[in-house]
């Protein structure tokens, strides 16, 4: 049967630092991400939420746009609350990673709360007693768990806080070092990890590490995808560069392994920066690599958990 999903456009960079990643969405359907996507899969693209640019806030200084951030946050959960009604899979194309708390607040909308594997050059475990310069999107995950201090319209985006337990979380693919605020945070709440050391030694062995955790922890899990996890030096797609990271082909055969799981239930795609695209074939790339790691025969009835 033909794996269904429906594209949700969130342009915005009101959890971001500057203005960049609102483009994305617009620059990926433009790359040809939805065409490629529909050689192997039925495809309804949704179109987007009202969308958002990033601006300096004040009076928010260490929590900035929080309350911004979480309008696109709800926006997106409704969508996605469809979407799994529908039993379809929602794939979200951010903007800044806060788009995920919708992601992951639309399924517990539906009563099908999920399991979240964070593929992400850091895990957003910041929070605005934590992180001086208040970008959100440094922040997700925090809001996700309901740590103290966080900005409680955020964390609510969901309705019940916390929206995630750390055990129903997968942090995947950094290389945050030891005695770094996050990896001991990480550490500490019992989070399972899998360092990017682990995904160069064996990817298929990494990705299925994290693929079993998450199912072990919900019926369903979504994944969060944000290209700074890959390294910038082969693929600068970032909004915030980070010189060493996941291959493209480490990348593709994390999501392959992922997406390839009878409970794997939706996706988001973040923090891709058009601005800084040396040549327009570098984004081509990461969307041949998307569609084609996405195009594995994932079957209908994959929001409903049925293998």
């Amino acid at each position: 049967m033909t794996t269904t999903w429906d594209v949700i456009g969130a342009p915005s960079s009101a959890g971001a630092h500057t203005p960049g990643v609102e483009q994305a969405p617009a620059a990926l359907r433009d790359a040809g991400l939805v065409r490629l996507l529909r050689r192997t899969a039925e495809v309804d693209d949704l179109g987007d939420v009202p969308p958002s640019r990033w601006r300096p806030d004040p009076a928010r200084r260490t929590g900035q746009n929080a309350t911004e951030v979480a309008r696109v946050a709800t926006d997106v959960a409704q969508q996605v609350e469809t979407s799994v009604r529908r039993s379809r899979l929602p794939l979200v194309l951010g903007g800044d990673c806060t788009v995920t708390l919708g992601l992951v607040a639309g399924h517990a909308r539906a009563g099908r709360p999920v399991a979240l594997v964070y593929v992400d050059g850091g895990p957003d475990l910041y929070t605005p007693l934590t992180r001086a310069n208040g970008n959100m999107d440094a922040m997700g995950l925090a809001h996700m768990l309901g740590l103290p201090g966080t900005r409680p319209e955020v964390a609510a985006v969901g309705g019940a806080v916390p929206l995630l337990t750390p055990d129903r979380v997968v942090v995947y693919g950094d290389s945050l070092p030891p005695g770094d605020h996050e990896y001991d945070l990480v550490a500490e709440l019992g989070i399972t990890y899998v360092p990017a050391d682990e995904v160069h030694a064996d990817p298929v062995a990494a990705a299925r590490r994290a693929c079993t955790a998450a199912e072990a922890a919900a019926e369903a899990f979504v994944v969060h995808f944000d290209v700074d996890v890959l390294d910038f030096v082969e693929t600068p797609l970032a909004d915030v560069p980070e010189p060493t990271g996941l291959t493209l082909a480490e990348a593709s055969t994390t999501l392959a392994t992922l997406v390839r799981s009878p409970r794997f239930a939706g996706l988001t795609v973040t923090e891709i920066n058009p601005d800084h695209l040396p040549e327009d074939e570098v984004l081509t790339r990461f969307v041949e690599m998307l569609a084609d790691a996405l195009g594995t025969g994932r079957a209908s009835g994959q929001a409903t958990g049925e293998s």
